[in-house]
């Protein structure tokens, strides 16, 4: 049931979402400060692409 979730999910909107993380995580690479802020921003995008099945610790 998961997968059926989160490929809805992908299509009809997490898949945007998640290349909008991408972009930030990519922009926030080019300072040394921003690369933890970074890092959390990949993180964000792999949870907004497939959010079922996962947990959040």
């Amino acid at each position: 049931m998961a997968t059926v979730g989160n490929v809805l999910w992908f299509i009809l909107g997490g898949g945007i979402l998640a290349l909008f993380w991408i972009i930030v995580g990519i922009l926030c690479y080019i300072t040394i400060i921003g690369i933890p802020v970074g890092k959390a921003c990949f993180e964000f995008a792999k949870l907004s692409a497939f959010p079922y099945g996962k947990e959040i610790i």
